[in-house]
């Protein structure tokens, strides 16, 4: 055998010998190679260029030690919008997707109305609803400048127009009224086990922790956004899975109507509905 013929390698046993999760293997080689899954698995005795295989070897290794996978592709697919992500912002998740739906919902689809998105990380809540509703105006506030750089590559790259603004919730805001707040804040409490676990390891902080309630985030926002919404508008926040009571109890003390919340496609409790009223 050759020394060319004994550096070939397939796609079948490229993915094989990843030793990781076959789904996993799947998607990073799919990224290198720039190609569907389905066609891996129709040519999966194909050989794989020597170049496109060491990269995905490289991927394949730092997946085995727990990167997340929208970190080493730089990309993360959101209300079937493919996103930019990078360590400086949340990954994207399909339970939030249940708040872009709750959104909507409340907004008519030939409607010129006024939304906030707070903590818009990645921008993948603002460029959604954007997408969604051609005629809303959308503001996008964040903290973080790197986050910010982020969210607007990703509008710049669908072509939306947001307006982003750095603030720290609502403190550097135009007082415009708004008819629609949405916002996925930090609600993870301080200390729990799940910092530690998984992806979560290798996101921001500041993005994830609510304080020793998980409340925090969700209690500054819900207090401030009644003088920020029309009356009638709606706040819609996703949160923890145990902060349900928590979160319709704040929203009723603060005076918000039609008070509801909604499990995320799993059945977990996921975001609270209030609208201000008139």
């Amino acid at each position: 055998m050759s020394r060319v013929e004994a550096d070939v390698v397939v796609i079948g046993r490229l993915v094989e010998d990843s030793e990781l999760p076959r789904r996993e293997a799947e998607l990073l080689l799919c990224h290198v190679m720039g190609c569907g899954r389905a066609y891996l698995i129709a040519h999966r005795d194909d050989s794989v260029h020597p170049l496109e295989a060491g990269r995905a070897r490289a991927w394949f290794a730092r997946r085995r030690a727990g990167e997340p996978i929208a970190h080493i592709t730089a990309c993360r697919e959101f209300y079937g919008i493919p996103l930019r992500v990078t360590p400086d912002v949340l990954i994207p998740r399909p339970e939030t997707e249940r708040l872009v739906e709750l959104a909507l919902q409340r907004i008519p689809a030939n409607a010129s109305a006024r939304a906030l998105d707070l903590g818009t990380g990645s921008g993948a809540i603002a460029v959604a609803l954007a997408r969604e509703r051609p005629r809303l105006h959308v503001t996008a506030s964040e903290v973080s400048e790197a986050a910010l750089e982020v969210a607007r590559e990703n509008a710049r790259r669908h072509g939306v127009g947001i307006e982003f603004v750095r603030s720290d919730w609502f403190a550097d805001l135009a007082p415009e009224p708004f008819d629609l707040i949405v916002s996925n804040p930090p609600y993870v409490k301080e200390g729990d086990e799940h910092l530690g676990l998984g992806d979560v390891r290798f996101e921001p902080r500041v993005a994830l922790l609510g304080g020793e309630s998980g409340l925090d985030c969700i209690e500054v926002i819900a207090a401030q956004a009644r003088a920020r919404l029309r009356p009638g508008g709606w706040l819609i926040l996703e949160h923890g899975h145990d902060q349900r009571d928590g979160c319709m109890t704040l929203f009723r003390d603060l005076g918000y109507l039609g008070i509801e919340d909604f499990d995320d496609l799993a059945g977990i409790p996921r975001v609270c509905a209030g609208r201000r009223g008139g």
